[in-house]
Formats: structure tokens, sequence, C-alpha cells
């Protein structure tokens, strides 16, 4: 059973992740610059060479917020999910059956501590 522990910059809200666009008569949604930016981040911040996790997995989200602002922890999800899929943690988040979420400790900065179990 492989285990990974990460950290990982603190996420953007899923608020800020995508923007709509018009393309003629019809709108889509893009990444935003800040989420690119992110994936970014923490691609820079795994460097794993392991090759993707390709079985199920659990994963555990610990999330230091940088301030005392009130956040919604679920809004900073997807965020996570997405940049560990582009960094190639694992295939597709569509893996993950366990998801589990805490908030910690404030942390100057903030970032979030991953962990990520096939299962």
């Amino acid at each position: 059973m492989k285990e990974l522990n990460l950290t990982i910059p603190w996420p953007p809200t899923v608020n800020t992740y995508y923007r709509a666009i018009n393309r003629g008569r019809f709108a889509t949604q893009i990444l935003s610059k800040k989420a690119r930016q992110y994936k970014k981040d923490v691609l820079r911040s795994v460097q794993v060479n392991l090759g993707p996790l390709t079985g199920r997995l659990a994963l555990t989200i610990y999330l230091h917020p940088p301030t005392k602002h009130k956040i919604d922890i679920d809004n900073r999800v997807k965020a996570v999910q997405d940049s560990l899929t582009a960094a190639g943690i694992w295939l597709d988040d569509s893996q993950i059956d366990e998801l589990t979420v805490y908030r910690c400790d404030i942390i100057k900065g903030g970032k979030a501590v991953v962990k990520v179990k096939e299962i």
C-alpha cells in the first residue's frame, strides 16, 4: 500500500478558481490566472517521481490558513485535487473514495498538508 505525505501552498478558493468568458453566443468556463499559477506552484512543491498512483485512494487534507479570516474549507478542496492531478500524483481525482478535510492552526502564508493513501 503506497502512501504519500505532501506539503503544498495554501489553495485558492473555488470562488476565484474559474472565470466565465464569452465565445460568440456561448459562455464557457476557464481556469483563472490564480488557478493556473497555483497549479504551477504545486507542481514545483511536490516533485514526486514515483509515477501516478493507479488504485483507489483516501485523501486527507490538513488546511493551515494564513489568517484568522473565515473560510469555507470545502471551497479549497477542488484546487488541491486538480493541482495534484496535474502534478501526476494520481491519474484522475475520480480515484478518491475517501476524503477528509481538517481546519488546523494558522500558519503565516498558509499551507496544506496532504496525505494520499492507496486503499
